[in-house]
């Protein structure tokens, strides 16, 4: 059965020629799904009743369910998808005002084994596919009953390690017969692979890149972010200068503040220099912590000070203000419980 989530309008067309349907369908169908939320051919009444019957038969539109909820206190929603192969991935839904953002994932589990981060804990499963990343922001709105605006893929997995699939999930978040999503609200967050970062800035596509950096050292870095942190740190930063000078767009640089580990003064500093050699913001994001993890959340005072180190240095500078606590937030947290059947729906 194909996925419809796999195809573009043109391969839609195609289907329903091979069917000697009318083109105009595909438009009909695909404002169904992506504009309407219905997922059920069946209830598409705009279409002929022999033809619901036969492309229920071979199209799929969902295919994972929804198995676990939470619902934190300011509004996010995190899901727990299974896929029919029994494999679980996380995506959240964090609204703010007129804004709706999905956090998205691209891998079951992660290879990089950042060592305050859930998702890695029990190592890379399988990529997931460009349907199934997309299939992610469709249940995010029926289970929100809101349309998201923005996307980041900061959910579980590294997205330029499946790079071919996360491409083609922007491009159907982007395309007005699809997602119908800006362009300039869709960010790419990576832990820095240097070729694959060039790759994306050869491709026609204005959205943001993110960088993981988590530390400003190679050094830092190794003890972090291990996997990431084969490729030097001057191969991620000359990558990133090349996506900059392809579309202007300033890169996001993350870092991720764990207590004792990379929130000192000297850390700000060596922060601050590798922040003047591109044009970027830093995006600062105290640790949502873990349970079995050792990392722990610096206090307000070390944020702000941090902060406001990199700020008397001119770095242009933000603190992510927590968000979904009571919901998992982290990274892996949500599957992590499920799988070890501690999971349970928070009624808040």
């Amino acid at each position: 059965m194909k996925h419809l989530l796999e195809m573009r309008a043109e391969q839609l067309t195609a289907e329903l020629e091979s069917l000697d349907e009318a083109v105009y369908r595909a438009a009909q169908i695909l404002e169904w799904v992506y504009h309407k939320g219905v997922c059920d051919v069946t209830q598409m009444t705009n279409l002929p009743a022999d033809l619901c019957g036969r492309l229920a038969g071979q199209l799929s539109i969902l295919t994972g369910r929804v198995i676990a909820r939470c619902d934190a206190l300011d509004g996010v929603i995190k899901l727990l998808i299974e896929w029919p192969d029994g494999e679980r991935v996380e995506t959240v839904l964090i609204p703010d005002r007129d804004r709706a953002t999905a956090c998205v994932s691209t891998q079951v589990g992660c290879a990089m084994q950042c060592t305050f981060c859930a998702s890695g804990m029990d190592g890379l499963t399988r990529n997931l596919t460009c349907g199934e990343i997309v299939e992610q922001v469709l249940h995010l709105q029926l289970e929100g009953q809101r349309h998201v605006t923005n996307v980041v893929f900061m959910g579980m997995g590294e997205p330029l390690a499946n790079y071919d699939e996360t491409v083609a999930a922007v491009r159907a978040m982007i395309d007005p017969k699809r997602l119908g999503i800006s362009a300039r609200r869709v960010t790419v967050s990576t832990v820095g692979l240097p070729k694959q970062i060039r790759r994306l800035a050869a491709e026609d596509l204005p959205i943001t890149l993110a960088i993981s950096l988590h530390g400003a050292t190679d050094a830092l870095r190794q003890r972090l972010v291990p996997k990431a942190a084969r490729s030097p740190l001057k191969d991620i930063l000359a990558a990133a200068r090349v996506f900059y000078g392809s579309r202007k767009r300033e890169v996001t640089l993350e870092y991720v503040l764990l207590a004792g580990l990379n929130d000192t003064p000297q850390c700000a500093e060596t922060l601050a220099e590798v922040a003047h050699s591109l044009r970027c913001n830093v995006n600062l994001i105290p640790y949502n912590p873990v349970t079995s993890l050792p990392d722990h959340k610096p206090d307000a005072t070390a944020v702000a000070d941090f902060a406001a180190w990199l700020r008397h240095r001119q770095v242009n500078v933000n603190i992510r203000r927590p968000r979904g606590l009571e919901a998992d937030a982290a990274c892996g947290q949500l599957r992590k419980r499920n799988a070890q059947h501690h999971w349970r729906r928070l009624l808040l």
